[in-house]
């Protein structure tokens, strides 16, 4: 296991939105514990209650903040109930999140470690009494600090986890020549982004991509169709996306999010 040296970095990925004080708030529990923390938002815009989504954009994102960030991801249907906390170091990041299948997209690297957080353990860092619906504030945004900031190691707020809820989202699949996944999101550019990997599309020599009983031709960008054109690519995160030229391939598709999504060779 390569070492985890903090950098003094934190992300947050959240489903919180921009409304009310909530993220905040979960900042200046940062910044009342290490003052000179850099602070980076990810997404606040990640789908409500659906842990999956935040997983699959912080095992894409991740690789672009320098080793020893901690990452921050709440989506949290389950808080103040009997789920788990977890910190998690992979790849010299460390990662928390509540244990609810968010970071599952991680659990493929073999250097990965968990720990579930104890809060008896943490007694000597006074962290305030959690309210029962605000963990991230509570729980969440002071344990980051004190990691970063490298007065805590992430070995120390718990005793290990090795088994972590899976996610709800199934990973994509090759079968018969073809090539299975779904919808994770929208983007703001009504864009279908799915969870198909570039690997798997260079296995087919002239993929095809199916949705909701359209075919499209794959293109490397925007500009080689004729605005209003449909076209599938493979993305700046490395995963297929269905889009239509200058305008929302969701709302002229009438798909979003969990639509069945197939890639077949162009016969």
């Amino acid at each position: 296991m390569k070492s985890f040296q903090p950098s003094g970095v934190i992300t947050f990925t959240t489903d919180f939105g921009h409304k009310g004080p909530f993220i905040g708030t979960m900042k200046g529990a940062i910044l009342s514990r290490f003052r000179d923390a850099t602070i980076v938002d990810i997404s606040h815009e990640t789908s409500v209650h659906w842990p999956a989504e935040a997983g699959f954009w912080i095992s894409r994102s991740y690789q672009y903040f320098p080793e020893g960030t901690v990452h921050v991801a709440i989506v949290d249907p389950g808080v103040g109930g009997q789920r788990d906390i977890i910190v998690a170091i992979n790849n010299r990041h460390c990662f928390i999140a509540p244990d609810n299948g968010l970071l599952t997209p991680l659990l493929k690297s073999t250097e990965m470690e968990a720990y579930r957080i104890d809060l008896d353990a943490l007694e000597h860092l006074a962290l305030p009494k959690p309210s029962a619906t605000f963990h991230g504030r509570d729980i969440f945004a002071p344990v980051a600090a004190e990691i970063a900031r490298g007065a805590l190691s992430p070995s120390q707020v718990g005793e290990p986890k090795t088994e972590l809820v899976p996610s709800l989202l199934d990973e994509a699949e090759q079968s018969n020549g073809a090539v299975s996944g779904v919808v994770v999101t929208v983007d703001n550019f009504g864009n279908l982004i799915t969870n198909i990997d570039e690997s798997l599309v260079v296995q087919l020599e002239s993929p095809i991509c199916e949705i909701g009983g359209h075919r499209m031709k794959f293109h490397r960008t925007y500009a080689r169709v004729t605005p209003g054109e449909y076209l599938a690519l493979i993305n700046s995160f490395g995963v297929v996306e269905i889009a239509r030229a200058e305008q929302s391939a969701a709302l002229g598709l009438g798909m979003g999010r969990g639509a069945p999504v197939r890639l077949v060779e162009d016969h």
